[in-house]
């Protein structure tokens, strides 16, 4: 997890990272995949939200 005073654009690559891994989470872990989907979809709209171009 990045540091809280990090760059927008470092915050956005780990949010979208998380959201691959809970992605690939909810395909393994069939116990938690509706869990896992919803974590994943909440990390990449985090990251989408932040815009491939803001510093």
């Amino acid at each position: 997890m990045p540091a809280p005073a990090a760059p927008r654009s470092l915050w956005r690559v780990f949010c979208l990272r998380s959201a691959e891994v809970y992605r690939q989470v909810a395909e393994i872990d069939r116990w938690h995949h509706h869990e896992a989907l919803y974590w994943a979809t909440r990390e990449r709209e985090k990251g989408e939200a932040i815009g491939p171009n803001e510093p």
